[in-house]
């Protein structure tokens, strides 16, 4: 099938994927009055009495802003607001039809991250939620840092929605091959801001030896060229200072995890491997490796970010729930522990994993409440825990 005239078909009869459709009918003169002047005056004068109200006479409290200024878009780059616009169109789609959330794409003609973060402020009254979404690094890290003191959940997709499906992933293939995060070493290809966020995650796992690899080679402490991000992974990663690029990273490793560019790797390089190796290439449309040449080359388990080969790991799974158990509980930002439990609640929807199945169908209908439950329960744990 040809899914790009196809796509470009939809489109233009549809102009685009999204509309606005009213919970209330508009029929009488008794409607206009009670939904509009002079009724709602009352209902403003509520919220201003109690703001906390607004969450319960409007709908900012089922409301998501999914903000881009297109400078990273997967596949696509630096495309800008408007280029953006058909993808931002797409997530809130997703919002609405997996998780029943009202999701809005926000596409801004803005390049400085304080112009952003001023732009993003000054709307999130109208919001429950902020998802960010194709921004590119360093710009990315400086947003959604800039933005904790919003009052609501303000949580960057390419980051975290990526670690936590990975997360997922990496429970149930180690389980498979029989091994501990403690244990294994681990590469990543990328280290933009998806990366970096995985990395992170599974050091929360409790992963030790984890090597980073961009477009200059492995990543190390003193390297030339790192940008503050980087400087700050190269501190916490590669115990033992390797050098040298990707070939010369994989040699032992447990673990390959891509999320960089078709084609880096053979099977060559999987035998570089320890035994029973998890290969995860997730560059899209075409992974690092393809999962045919990765078995030749002998590893355990493959999963990629497509939706036609198994194993597919998709930020699809996560999102979603994340931003609907964070709305259900009027969380104020999303945490670390919300994002563990949003990996461990996709991982555990596979009881018995296999080689050809570690992680969920991207639209499996069980993902977003179980995901919701688990992210709203670490919440609320969190606040219980604060308080005493």
């Amino acid at each position: 099938m040809n899914y790009d005239e196809m796509a470009l078909e939809l489109h233009a009869r549809s102009r685009g994927k999204l509309g606005v459709h009213s919970k209330v009918e508009l029929k009488t003169v008794d409607d206009m009055s009670t939904a509009y002047s002079p009724g709602v005056a009352a209902v403003c004068r509520e919220i201003v009495r109690d703001p906390s109200r607004v969450y319960d006479l409007t709908s900012k409290g089922n409301m998501v802003a999914v903000v881009s200024d297109g400078s990273a878009v997967l596949g696509l780059g630096n495309i800008g607001a408007e280029g953006s616009m058909p993808v931002m169109e797409g997530k809130a789609l997703l919002f609405k039809e997996l998780a029943d959330i009202d999701a809005f794409p926000i596409c801004i003609d803005a390049h400085e991250s304080d112009e952003i973060i001023s732009i993003v402020r000054a709307i999130s009254p109208t919001f429950g939620g902020i998802n960010l979404e194709d921004i590119a690094a360093p710009k990315c890290f400086e947003v959604e840092d800039g933005l904790q003191d919003l009052g609501i959940p303000v949580f960057h997709d390419d980051q975290h929605g990526t670690a936590v499906v990975v997360l997922a992933a990496m429970v149930n293939a180690l389980r498979v091959v029989n091994k501990e995060f403690s244990d294994v070493k681990v590469v990543f290809s990328g280290a933009g801001a998806s990366g970096i966020a995985c990395c992170k995650i599974l050091q929360v796992m409790g992963v030790e030896n984890i090597i980073l690899v961009d477009t200059r080679g492995i990543i190390y402490e003193g390297r030339d060229n790192l940008t503050p991000a980087k400087e700050e992974m190269a501190i916490i990663t590669n115990p033992e200072g390797i050098k040298g690029d990707v070939h010369d990273a994989i040699e032992g490793a447990d673990v390959f995890i891509g999320l960089s560019i078709a084609n880096l790797l053979t099977a060559d390089d999987i035998r570089k491997m320890s035994s029973d190796a998890i290969v995860l290439p997730m560059a899209n449309p075409d992974p690092e490796i393809m999962p045919e040449e990765a078995f030749r080359g002998g590893a355990a388990v493959v999963g990629t970010g497509r939706s036609d080969l198994p194993n597919q790991i998709n930020n699809v799974l996560a999102f979603p729930g994340i931003l609907r158990g964070a709305l259900d509980v009027r969380a104020e930002r999303i945490t670390t522990s919300m994002k563990v439990a949003a990996g461990f609640a996709i991982s555990d929807l596979i009881p018995e994993p296999t080689p050809d199945e570690i992680i969920p169908y991207a639209l499996n209908t069980e993902v977003v409440p179980a995901v919701a439950k688990a992210v709203g329960d670490a919440w609320q744990q969190e606040i219980s825990q604060q308080s005493q």
